[in-house]
């Protein structure tokens, strides 16, 4: 099975963002079984400044990130469920 990001750019379909915590929705599209399938998937990241004044990013989170992780995949997923009723109509 491939899958491969068909994003234009590599860019994501949508971010969602609740302070330093945010979520990046994508657009892929696989191959199976000779069938073409699209699904989306999501990344989690947190932003920082290092040391030196730079912004960093991470997947790894802090338990007071937590909360805002739980908000921005609740947004995700309701973008994520309304797109795909769209869809249907």
């Amino acid at each position: 099975m491939e899958n491969k990001n068909t994003s234009t750019g590599n860019m994501p379909v949508k971010r969602i963002s609740a302070g330093a915590i945010s979520v990046s929705i994508w657009q892929n599209s696989g191959e199976k079984d000779g069938r073409q399938y699209e699904f989306s998937s999501m990344s989690i990241d947190r932003a920082y400044k290092d040391k030196e004044g730079a912004w960093q990013h991470t997947s790894q989170l802090r338990t007071a990130d937590l909360p805002k992780a739980v908000v921005v995949l609740s947004k995700a997923y309701e973008f994520l469920i309304l797109k795909e009723k769209a869809t249907a109509q």
